[in-house]
């Protein structure tokens, strides 16, 4: 092996091992990955969303529901877009989502509550060193905000 196969190999190696330990700082730092919801009142889980990224673009689909009486079947009869009558599980619930220039926060984006099928304006806001998820829905100068937590 040449000197210079054997030091490309090792700046691999430490970009590798760099990008390793810098993973979770990015992370901490973008509403990416798995979530857990809860209920407001009850604090009992409900569901895992999954956060992604698209071209720049966040998106956001239900990847499971976890609250013991709901139906795993259920559809989102009340929704009155493209996602009427599809499944809960696999539904995207976040459309559109930007990050703001300057901010660690992502907005502009909708957010779909399919259990009563309204979508709402919203506003991601990693917290905790990215262990929470401040989401916020609003309708004009109404709304409410949830925290989510990211699944391990």
């Amino acid at each position: 092996m040449t000197t210079h196969n054997f030091s490309t190999r090792i700046l691999k190696m430490g970009a590798l091992m760099a990008s390793c330990f810098l993973m979770p700082i990015a992370m901490a730092n973008s509403p990416v990955g798995q979530w857990h919801t809860s209920d407001e009142k009850t604090g009992e889980l409900k569901s895992v969303v999954i956060i992604f990224e698209q071209q720049g673009v966040l998106k956001g689909r239900v990847e499971k529901i976890l609250r013991k009486d709901a139906d795993p079947a259920a559809k989102c009869d009340k929704c009155s877009d493209d996602r009427k009558n599809q499944p809960v599980v696999g539904l995207e619930i976040i459309r559109g989502a930007k990050k703001a220039s300057g901010k660690n926060v992502w907005e502009d984006g909708e957010i779909l509550d399919p259990e009563n099928g309204r979508t709402y304006a919203l506003r991601l806001t990693p917290i905790e060193n990215g262990a929470k998820l401040e989401v916020r829905g609003s309708f004009g100068p109404i709304g409410r905000t949830q925290t989510w937590v990211r699944v391990p």
